[in-house]
């Protein structure tokens, strides 16, 4: 119940950008805090970004602050992220989540622990050359 399909990974160089899409199935979207994780080769998996039910509140890791875009449109069960500037650190496996968790303004950091995010996606890789 509730699957989370990635795609739109893919190879970019540089200072490109890309984007990845999110599609959800199952009645609990609408209902969830949505986010990225992403995991580099031998590193744990790190929370990106997130975005809360209503689309109202978003969240983003100082690594990737101002450069990446996290965005959702409930009406067609996906959620968005739009990377910009893309730096050879940025390669890795991406990961859609949902977390049942109500993202709003002070609700501080702990949320972005993975074990708080319950449905996952497989994944899709991003590779930035430099």
């Amino acid at each position: 119940q509730g699957q989370l399909v990635e795609s739109g990974g893919g190879l970019v160089q540089a200072g490109g950008s890309l984007g990845l899409s999110c599609a959800a199935s199952g009645g609990t979207f609408g209902t969830y805090t949505m986010g990225w994780f992403r995991e580099a080769p031998g590193k744990e998996r790190e929370f990106v970004a997130a975005i809360s039910a209503s689309g109202g509140t978003d969240d983003y890791a100082d690594s990737v602050k101002g450069r990446f875009t996290i965005s959702r449109d409930n009406a067609k069960n996906a959620v968005f992220l739009r990377m910009n500037t893309l730096k050879p650190e940025d390669t890795a496996i991406y990961y859609c989540a949902g977390s049942p968790i109500l993202l709003a303004p002070g609700l501080g950091r702990g949320y972005r622990q993975t074990v708080y995010w319950d449905k996952w996606g497989q994944g899709t890789q991003v590779t930035v050359r430099d």
